[in-house]
């Protein structure tokens, strides 16, 4: 059935109030109808009584119904915004959530006072949007995205040639829980997003986490900091002398991953938190600060 594109709105918004509230009921039917018209929304507010074509009505209409059935947005639309980055995303890598602009603002404050063209490793990259908004931000950066699944760094490579910026950026193959390889060399400063969930939070995640994004990139081992202690002791060898290392981590982690870097000869310069208030990223530094 034809409709308008006033009709296909409405029709989703009131679809989507089962599961959601209105704010968000209203910014998920704004973001599917742009999707499938090709066109921002504000642009389509003067066509509103204009009539769709019958495959949008379709598209728009399953796009609905996956949504209804708990799939993130996200993937149904393929992209997602992250620190000013419009990045390809899809099942084989996380979404990119505000909580992680904390780690990527300690990251970026710290390597705009590094040596000229410093060298940056984002270790359990996904789909590469903490080392991309480094890279954005810190012009002369020299950035290296690392991660052990072959499908994520797929996602990675499309993300840096869709930025223009395979002159500065790579994708590396690297297992976190292992030594380094020796091919990686010696950078300024390793960012991580590692997986943190616990045994335990794995049971409890709600449905459109469990089902749909990937749990390799979720599960950090019963207690969640398998990858914090690992990362902490194996690539310090992959630091320059005073390099600095930045997490991210749950937000009931921080002492025990804060513990778990002094243990491995990491001064703890800074703490921060997300959006939320929450105390979600930590910059330290190995071997001790600088004069």
């Amino acid at each position: 059935m034809v409709k308008t594109y006033s009709q296909l709105y409405l029709d989703c918004r009131k679809a989507l109030r089962a599961k959601e509230d209105d704010e968000m009921a209203c910014f998920m039917a704004r973001q599917l109808l742009s999707h499938y018209a090709g066109k921002p929304f504000e642009k389509l507010l003067s066509d509103m009584y204009l009539y769709a074509g019958d495959e949008m009505c379709a598209c728009l209409e399953e796009a609905t119904r996956r949504l209804l059935n708990d799939e993130p947005l996200a993937y149904i639309l393929g992209e997602w915004e992250f620190y000013g980055l419009d990045l390809y995303v899809n099942p084989n890598v996380l979404i990119p959530r505000d909580d992680t602009c904390a780690v990527v603002s300690l990251a970026i404050n710290q390597a705009l006072f590094l040596p000229e063209e410093p060298r940056i490793l984002d270790l359990c990259t996904g789909s590469g949007c903490i080392g991309l908004a480094v890279a954005s931000r810190v012009k002369d950066a020299w950035v290296t995205l690392a991660d052990i699944s072959k499908d994520a760094m797929a996602v990675a490579r499309k993300n840096i040639t869709r930025h223009k910026m395979s002159g500065r950026v790579s994708v590396v193959h690297v297992d976190a829980l292992t030594e380094p390889p020796a091919f990686l060399g010696k950078f300024d400063m390793i960012v991580s997003n590692p997986p943190y969930i616990t045994g335990q939070e794995m049971t409890e995640l709600d449905r459109s986490v469990a089902d749909y994004e990937p749990h390799l990139a979720l599960f950090g081992g019963s207690d969640g900091l398998d990858f914090y202690r690992a990362i902490a002791k194996n690539y310090a060898r992959v630091l320059k002398p005073g390099g600095y290392l930045a997490f991210e981590f749950g937000d009931t982690q921080a002492d025990d991953v804060c513990r778990i870097l002094e243990e491995n000869g990491y001064t703890i310069l800074e703490r921060s938190r997300d959006f939320n208030d929450r105390e979600r990223a930590v910059l330290a530094q190995y071997g001790g600060k600088e004069d």
